[in-house]
């Protein structure tokens, strides 16, 4: 066996004190003619000094170097608690409770804040809790269920605003942070971080579809409404969903900014969402659809009822007919149609592909202002 410590001997015999003295002394001559060969050459090539250069350890990164922390108490102050309350009677009591909570963004210095349409939906009476601890009344100007965008006003001035990045430029992988106060206010301000995991995402939720930001920073209950960031401290997208399964962790969504801004600018000018539409009542076609009226697709979108006065009535559509293609984009339901209907402006013209029967006509039909509902 070998030792580190080379304490070992080769037999039974004892050394002697000869030996020990000789080697005693053997060992100082050497050791000297070794301590003056790298004396000597220490001084003539001082760079030997670092033969055996110790590893340079890696920087460690210090809170100010962190683009977590930068952006947390840059946008932190930009993020607000919303409490929407309802107004309850009975027999003998009249009170006000609270119904859900969420998040906003602080969107103008005058007091105009961005959140989720179903975190103010249905209430009474809205309270924000403002990074400072402070809580004030909030009034709604308006609300577009559509994109599950809405904005509240605060009577307040000299507000921290948030940045709005452009959300066509974020790539997967690139950081994200989410800031919000996940079940209420007892977990206001909470900070989570992780990537952008995916982009456009179709998410259809309560027969409304959306296109949207998919990222695994943790998002809960109460983050609604809240600010997701990337790492330049730009808000580019307004968390709004939540895939909540037992197989399912980390799949979270938030809407572009890129859609938030256009929405929340209309609303605050007109108080709703001025967008385009061609006038038609219908649904997706569907196997049973299909065999009930005859027709020769598989997809796109039946015409049931038309508007006398709307665009499409005026360009010739006709009940019964099945929209194919819009502006040589193939619908395969009514959500296509929508989404690819709201990247247009009002007074546009598109060309529709259209099935009557077994024919396949072509209309030209023009974009106009929605009515109000």
């Amino acid at each position: 066996m070998y030792r580190d410590d080379h304490d070992f001997y080769m037999g039974q015999r004892r050394p002697s004190l000869l030996s020990y003295v000789a080697a005693a002394l053997i060992g100082a001559v050497i050791g000297g003619m070794i301590v003056a060969f790298v004396t000597a050459g220490l001084f003539d090539n001082p760079t030997k000094l670092n033969t055996q250069e110790k590893k340079t350890p890696a920087p460690v990164q210090t809170l100010e170097e962190s683009p977590v922390v930068r952006i947390a108490e840059e946008v932190g102050p930009t993020v607000v608690g919303i409490s929407n309350r309802v107004d309850v009677s009975s027999f003998l009591y009249n009170q006000q409770v609270e119904q859900g909570t969420g998040s906003g963004v602080i969107f103008k210095e005058a007091g105009y804040i961005v959140t989720n349409y179903h975190v103010i939906q249905d209430s009474d009476q809205l309270i924000v809790t403002l990074s400072t601890g402070r809580q004030v009344s909030g009034k709604l100007v308006g609300a577009d269920r559509r994109t599950d965008l809405a904005v509240i006003k605060i009577n307040e001035t000299g507000l921290k605003t948030a940045a709005f990045g452009d959300s066509d430029k974020i790539r997967v992988g690139e950081l994200a942070v989410a800031i919000g106060n996940p079940l209420g206010e007892k977990l206001a301000s909470t900070v989570t971080a992780g990537v952008i995991s995916a982009l456009n995402r179709t998410v259809d939720v309560d027969e409304q579809r959306f296109q949207l930001i998919q990222t695994d920073a943790a998002i809960n209950p109460g983050n609604s409404g809240g600010a997701l960031v990337n790492s330049r401290g730009e808000v580019v997208g307004i968390n709004s969903v939540k895939i909540v399964d037992v197989n399912v962790e980390g799949l979270n969504f938030a809407i572009p900014s890129n859609t938030v801004k256009p929405i929340v600018e209309s609303i605050i000018k007109n108080g709703r969402v001025i967008r385009p539409w061609i006038g038609i009542i219908g649904g997706d076609v569907n196997p049973a659809m299909k065999e009930r009226f005859g027709l020769s697709v598989d997809m796109g979108v039946f015409v049931s009822e038309l508007p006398p006065k709307g665009p499409a009535a005026k360009a010739g559509l006709k009940s019964g007919d099945v929209i194919v293609s819009f502006d040589g984009q193939d619908i395969k339901d009514f959500g296509d149609l929508r989404t690819y209907i709201d990247k247009r402006n009002i007074g546009d013209e598109a060309v529709l592909i259209i099935m009557r029967g077994t024919d396949k006509k072509s209309i030209k039909v023009k974009l106009e202002q929605m009515p109000e509902e």
